[in-house]
């Protein structure tokens, strides 16, 4: 049996802006931010089920935001 770890390595996902292979190297949570090694976007996970991981972009900052 695999430890939880190794099954988190295992997890992939691609790019939704340039399709580019993402492969995590420690788990991941819903609603992280991570960036695509690729082309630099910030990506959003939308959740983590059956091996693989959804990923959309992040949306941009507003001005009016934190006010």
């Amino acid at each position: 049996m695999k430890h939880s770890q190794e099954a988190t390595m295992n997890l992939s996902a691609r790019c939704p802006v340039c399709d580019a292979f993402i492969t995590p190297e420690e788990e991941l949570e819903e609603s992280e931010i991570l960036s695509c090694p690729d082309c630099h976007t910030m990506l959003v996970v939308d959740g983590v089920d059956s091996g693989a991981i959804r990923l959309s972009e992040a949306p941009q900052i507003e001005e009016d935001w934190g006010e």
